[in-house]
């Protein structure tokens, strides 16, 4: 029971930190207000974050846990987010020579930390699109495990946000190059190609219980 757990906290926390590396709002807004406000911007914009994201997987677990049962379901969000997975490793390898850490923060970002996480979260369709598919996969398997297996899920996956935006914050906050352009495509590159692994283990699971429900 504990290799399986840890299985999932591991997963979850290796893509979890692919979603988190990625640019997009929350990484903006963490940078710039980190420069403005100092370290503790970055702890309390992923407390935004992290509330909005707590909402919607309690909503798909009290939602979807029972429907997620069925093998036929399982076997097509699976595939689904198999599909997904293995896209989004392939842009991150394939983006891994330009992906800067240079962004800019637009006014209509500028506001209270904590805020500014929930907002921007709820703003960025990818964040609506990872839920629907690859973190509805990790519910569906973990699911299978318990309550147990939901929370290795979730624990894995907030982790990987506190870390890398709190590393985010107290790199700019030390004014030092620690987490420099070079760095971050390498992690970018690592994380990319495990992406793709994991989504090929996730379309053979989903292909898997389609075929045995099918024939």
């Amino acid at each position: 029971m504990l290799w399986p757990l840890v299985g999932i906290f591991v997963s979850s926390f290796v893509v979890g930190l692919s979603g988190a590396l990625m640019p997009g709002p929350v990484l903006t807004v963490t940078i710039a207000e980190t420069t403005r406000r100092g370290f503790w911007a970055g702890p309390l914009i992923v407390l935004g974050h992290g509330i909005i994201e707590f909402a919607l997987f309690v909503a798909l677990v009290l939602g979807l846990g029972a429907f997620l049962e069925n093998d036929l379901v399982f076997g097509i969000v699976g595939v689904g987010g198999a599909i997904v997975l293995m896209g989004m490793g392939a842009g991150m390898l394939w983006g891994t020579k330009t992906a800067t850490l240079k962004l800019e923060l637009s006014e209509g970002e500028r506001s209270r930390p904590v805020i500014a996480g929930l907002l921007t979260s709820i703003s960025n369709p990818y964040f609506i699109i990872w839920w629907a598919t690859i973190g509805l996969s990790f519910i569906a398997t973990s699911q299978r495990l318990g309550i147990m297996g939901l929370g290795s899920f979730y624990s894995g996956h907030i982790m990987s946000d506190v870390v890398w935006y709190f590393a985010v914050a107290w790199a700019v906050t030390m004014g030092k190059r620690i987490m420099n352009d070079h760095v971050y495509r390498w992690i970018i590159g690592l994380c990319g190609g495990f992406l793709v692994l994991l989504g090929v283990y996730f379309g053979y699971s989903g292909l898997d219980k389609l075929l045995k429900t099918l024939l």
